[in-house]
């Protein structure tokens, strides 16, 4: 379990947050046409996971803008963003926002990656929720960056994200 804080109010997370050098865990979330979109559809690719409650937040809106700006200039990576928000929804707001580099996944089905990724907000409003955080994975899915944001409020360290695939 780990502790970060809403708004200043310490909030608890469960799950085992991913620690660099582990191998990430597989899942299976869902993609924008509704299908099972797993780790291994990447395989081969580095992938940039951008977790985050929901896009209708501006925080998380604003990850969303930030990583969809890079990815268009990293060689062999993708951009997973993640959040519990539904593909419609997904869709909708990039959609609405010109955004075409991220791919969205959700957690409608598949909330087992809420615990096995260390992300399962279990206090406070959001309960049942992810915490932000931003993990990047190799080729391999060897963890070469990992961070849980401590101020869910708080944008991601962007830079030590995009350093981790230089």
């Amino acid at each position: 379990m780990s502790n970060v804080t809403l708004k200043g109010q310490p909030i608890s997370v469960n799950g085992k947050f991913p620690a660099v050098g582990s191998t990430a865990p597989a899942f299976q979330l869902v993609g924008g046409d509704l299908s099972d979109a797993g780790l291994s559809k990447f395989s081969g690719k580095r992938k940039v996971l951008n977790i985050f409650p929901s896009v209708d937040t501006p925080t998380c809106a604003m990850s969303v803008r930030h990583f969809n700006e890079s990815a268009s200039r990293l060689d062999n990576t993708v951009v997973l963003c993640i959040s519990a928000d539904l593909p419609f929804a997904q869709a909708r707001f990039c959609g609405a926002e010109g955004l075409d580099k991220v791919i969205n996944l959700s957690l409608m089905r598949g909330r087992q990656f809420l615990d096995d990724y260390g992300v399962a907000i279990a206090s406070g409003p959001l309960t049942g929720l992810a915490a932000r955080a931003v993990v990047v994975l190799d080729e391999h899915d060897k963890v070469i960056h990992a961070e849980l944001v401590g101020e869910i409020a708080h944008e991601p360290d962007y830079d030590a994200a995009l350093n981790a695939l230089a």
